[in-house]
């Protein structure tokens, strides 16, 4: 059974997403607070984290920091009341994986969790058509579906679970001009309308970590007033 921890100082709330997550079958265990939620993710297995935005002691924002310093890669989920585009981008660059805001309604974080479960967890019907006991080699990147590593001129290279399933995404269709909604499809698994800057920030965290100059990159190309493609060098 997968587990999932709900962290909000809202009781209601609590209450609200603990009584439809055990229902659709997760364990549950919950915190009201920032510094509680750190040590409970740092000390147990947790499948996701509902994390609202606004907490005690630490916020969402800084909870997700803290995690992601500790090398805590566990999906997070930010719930907030608020719709600014500086808070979900902020979020998003210190590593969490989806938003939902207040009011939502308990299907849909349903919806969303089990979307995020899905491409993380590599469940997917499109994970599974790759073969994954090969290793897709492009230029001096070795990428091992089997063990989930990357390697760069043969330096591992640490990527999120979101990362990992973007690069394969661009790595499976090279020299294609991609638009960000069609990122957005391929890889979140469903649409997020009016959301493509998340794709901006994973590209950029993509080529901080694979390219050698990220300002001039050789394999994640930026096509202006299209999207993205992933080049393969005529050496690759």
């Amino acid at each position: 059974m997968q587990r999932v921890l709900v962290v909000d100082d809202e009781p209601a709330i609590v209450t609200l997403l603990t009584y439809n997550l055990e229902k659709a079958n997760f364990e549950v265990d919950t915190a009201t607070n920032g510094p509680d939620a750190v040590e409970m993710a740092k000390k147990k297995h947790f499948d996701a984290i509902l994390l609202d935005l606004m907490l005690p002691g630490l916020d969402g924002v800084e909870v997700t920091k803290k995690l992601r310093q500790e090398k805590v890669d566990t999906p997070i989920l930010m719930i907030t009341a608020k719709t600014d585009e500086f808070d979900k981008v902020f979020g998003l660059e210190l590593g969490a994986d989806d938003y939902i805001t207040k009011p939502f309604s308990p299907r849909e974080v349903l919806a969303r969790l089990k979307a995020v479960l899905r491409r993380t967890q590599g469940k997917t019907d499109r994970e599974t058509r790759f073969d994954e006991s090969q290793q897709l080699r492009v230029g001096n990147i070795v990428i091992d579906q089997s063990t989930v590593t990357v390697t760069v001129d043969g330096r591992k290279v640490k990527l999120t679970p979101k990362e990992f399933e973007l690069l394969i995404y661009l790595v499976k269709r090279p020299n294609q001009v991609l638009k960000r909604d069609q990122m957005l499809e391929g890889v979140w698994g469903f649409d997020y309308a009016g959301q493509t800057r998340m794709v901006d920030i994973h590209i950029s965290h993509l080529r901080d970590k694979i390219e050698t100059d990220p300002k001039h990159p050789v394999y994640l190309k930026t096509v202006r007033g299209f999207g993205y493609r992933f080049e393969v060098p005529q050496h690759g």
